[in-house]
């Protein structure tokens, strides 16, 4: 049985941007095609809890070579998009500064897949942060089914190293 989802996303307002896309990319370092994320519809800074969303187009650059026939969104880039989810997070609400680089994925489980057009959920919930990493727990939600679950570690890397 799959876990519950971090927010109730029925009870949530996501009609509204409240961080665009070029201010998020504003204070991540991802640029062209990794610029994955659309926007965020929620912040609760309290609960250190994020949502954030990409929606999902048969245009998209993965489609036309990623199982042709029946096109599906790769994992990998979902876990990308729910790293980056938990940057802006940790940038957000954990003040870090510092670049982010992936630490760890523990505890991750696809469920589901992804198929356009769709718009996929990234909810994120900061579990601990500290001088040299930060550690969340991410969901992607999609046509109301949890699509997949992971723990993200990310470390942070000074100028020096």
């Amino acid at each position: 049985m799959p876990p519950p989802v971090l927010a109730d996303l029925d009870a949530l307002d996501l009609s509204q941007v409240c961080i665009t896309q070029e201010q998020i990319y504003e204070n991540l370092p991802h640029r062209h095609e990794f610029m994955l994320l659309d926007g965020v519809l929620h912040l609760d800074a309290d609960s250190k809890m994020i949502v954030a969303f990409r929606d999902i187009r048969e245009d998209d650059w993965w489609f036309r070579g990623h199982v042709p026939g029946r096109p599906l969104l790769p994992g990998v880039l979902m876990l990308e998009m729910a790293a980056q989810v938990s940057a802006v997070l940790a940038r957000q609400v954990g003040g870090v500064k510092e670049f982010i680089a992936f630490g760890g994925i523990d505890n991750c489980k696809f469920r589901h897949v992804v198929t356009a057009p769709s718009r996929l959920y990234l909810v994120c919930v900061g579990r601990e942060y500290r001088a040299r990493r930060v550690v969340s727990a991410t969901q992607g939600v999609a046509n109301g089914k949890l699509i997949f679950e992971a723990t993200i570690t990310g470390m942070m890397l000074r100028e020096d190293g």
